[in-house]
């Protein structure tokens, strides 16, 4: 067993939590640290063979990662947070298992996560990076000034724990998969918005940057002060479409900064966009009608294409 123990913080994850716990069989302790779930979330991950760990937020600091990496029933000193809509590769599993029988030689290890939409795996685009491998004996969370921010949560925001020693990074990835349905994922992110524009009125963004490496300073902080920012999409819509199919594809150009332009408008509050024909393209009209929105909001459809393009995850689902 790896002498790992993985820490998944839940609130009501039965769709998404057996397909995480699914592919942690070979870390030595599992904890679902969950919060009153009304759902089957407890019971699902008692029949996985993860402990479960109540968790009851009073409104203060710490608040729940920090609470559960804190935890006397944690027994590793080296600690996985993972979410449950995360769920690990094979790769993943042996590059730790390997990393912790040679010894580390960093206090914490940040994981690139790879997102599924709608059940098909983005290849190009928009990837998270996380610090989720910590020695939890030199890692402490930061208390940015945000619990009266309307729409807070009992768990850390959108900013990485602080750790006293050697940063690394893994080569392998994880899947991020939310099996929930699309509005509860916009929902999210509206509440992830309205907490980092408050934070930032009163310069707790900046705060939590200065503590982070340079590149990743510049890229929270810098990019905010850009004016015309949708053009930042320009470049990266360019690099993704000549690798996809080898020359420069103007729709997708378009359409990408179209969006970040609009948005941009939204933010500032200066939205005058005129209404346009909703008439379909004929061109697009029968590959519409021939898509079943089944297609989109079947599980098991995704889950057998995701299997057919990667045998890694296959392995883990059958194993």
């Amino acid at each position: 067993m790896i002498p790992v123990s993985v820490v998944i913080p839940t609130k009501n994850e039965a769709v998404n939590l057996p397909h995480c716990l699914a592919a942690l069989k070979a870390f030595d302790q599992v904890i679902v640290c969950d919060s009153e779930s009304a759902d089957a979330t407890a019971a699902i991950a008692r029949r996985f063979g993860a402990e479960v760990l109540p968790f009851v937020w009073n409104r203060q600091y710490p608040k729940k990662k920090e609470w559960s990496l804190k935890h006397p029933s944690v027994r590793n000193d080296w600690v996985f947070m993972l979410d449950a809509d995360e769920i690990v590769s094979l790769a993943l599993v042996q590059e730790i298992s390997a990393l912790l029988r040679q010894g580390p030689r960093c206090s914490a290890y940040f994981i690139e996560g790879r997102f599924v939409f709608l059940g098909e795996q983005l290849r190009f685009g928009h990837r998270n990076c996380k610090m989720m491998l910590v020695d939890r004996r030199r890692t402490t969370f930061p208390h940015p000034d945000d619990l009266d921010i309307p729409g807070g949560w009992e768990v850390e925001g959108h900013y990485q724990p602080t750790i006293d020693g050697r940063i690394g990074r893994l080569k392998s990835s994880l899947l991020h998969w939310d099996r929930k349905p699309a509005a509860a994922y916009f929902g999210r992110h509206d509440l992830y918005a309205d907490w980092e524009a408050r934070l930032a009125q009163r310069g707790g963004l900046a705060k939590l940057a200065a503590s982070e490496s340079l590149s990743r300073r510049l890229m929270k902080t810098a990019f905010r002060k850009i004016p015309g920012r949708w053009a930042y999409g320009v470049p990266a819509f360019l690099r993704a479409q000549a690798r996809i199919s080898g020359r420069l594809g103007g729709v997708s150009l378009r359409h990408g900064a179209g969006v970040l332009l609009l948005a941009d408008r939204a933010a500032a509050g200066r939205w005058s966009r005129k209404p346009r024909s909703r008439r379909t393209p004929g061109a697009l009209r029968p590959r519409l009608q021939a898509r079943s929105p089944d297609r989109w909001s079947s599980a098991a459809f995704a889950g057998r294409r995701m299997a057919d393009r990667r045998p890694d995850f296959q392995a883990l689902r059958t194993g």
